[in-house]
């Protein structure tokens, strides 16, 4: 069984029941519903009370709203201790759609809620590879810091490995442009790696102008099998485990 570790199931056009079942189908055993602000943190809240054995939710804010990080982060930092995880939050110097001295301010207070209150917070990054990695090695998290959609190069993925980090892949694996996310996973630790999709980006060929949706978590977990020589099998069985560790897993 699998498990998908980053699905907004909340901006998909379909219901969330309909996307869990789909999933289920393809051998999906749970997801983790991450926000992205306050609203969507709470639609994740929702989603995860009505779906409590397979839906795990974070609350935070990305990158992109680190604007309204002072007029959120009250509420926010409530929601935390009620969450499974913190984020979905970070750093985004490609659209730069925030300042980058608030991107920062937002990021680093993040993290520090989320290592005072010892939850695992779930990581952005976006054209700013050095100011993660500076930010992180000050935060200390190892493991509990998990670099969603990661796409790091083999240099990348090796020195952000010295930080103990878990790695997440999504779709640019699977892509015909993706050989660079490629041989940076045969960096990658596979006992520290998980899989996810972004739902509802980055769906994988030959789906591509297609919503993304958790079900696809498959073809990711395929391609990182033939990046490691392994069985399919066995990174199912091997990421799974690894989102347990970092995130628990909905009660059964």
């Amino acid at each position: 069984m699998w498990v998908d570790t980053h699905c907004h199931l909340y901006m998909s056009a379909d219901e969330p029941a309909s996307l869990l079942e789909r999933a289920g189908h393809a051998g999906v055993d749970w997801v983790m519903c991450p926000g992205v602000d306050l609203e969507s943190s709470l639609k994740a809240a929702a989603i995860a009370a009505h779906h409590p054995t397979r839906v795990l939710w974070s609350v935070g804010l990305h990158p992109h709203q680190a604007d309204r990080w002072s007029e959120e982060a009250a509420r926010i930092e409530a929601l935390a201790t009620e969450a499974d995880a913190l984020g979905e939050c970070g750093l985004d110097f490609y659209r730069n759609l925030a300042p980058r001295d608030t991107q920062l301010v937002a990021f680093r207070e993040q993290l520090a809620l989320a290592k005072s209150i010892h939850k695992p917070v779930i990581i952005h990054t976006r054209d700013a590879f050095a100011d993660v990695y500076e930010i992180l090695g000050e935060a200390d998290l190892g493991s509990q810091a998990v670099l969603h959609c990661w796409t790091g190069g083999p240099k990348w993925t090796r020195r952000f490995r010295e930080l103990g980090p878990t790695f997440s892949y999504a779709g640019p694996l699977t892509y015909e442009k993706g050989e660079t996310v490629r041989l940076g996973a045969a960096e990658a630790p596979p006992e520290s790696t998980m899989v996810e999709t972004d739902t509802p980006y980055l769906t994988p060929p030959p789906h591509r102008n297609a919503a993304n949706e958790p079900a696809n978590v498959v073809r990711v977990g395929e391609v990182l099998a033939s990046v490691w020589g392994m069985t399919v099998e066995g990174v199912a069985a091997l990421t799974s485990a690894t989102a347990e560790r970092v995130f628990g897993k909905p009660p059964r």
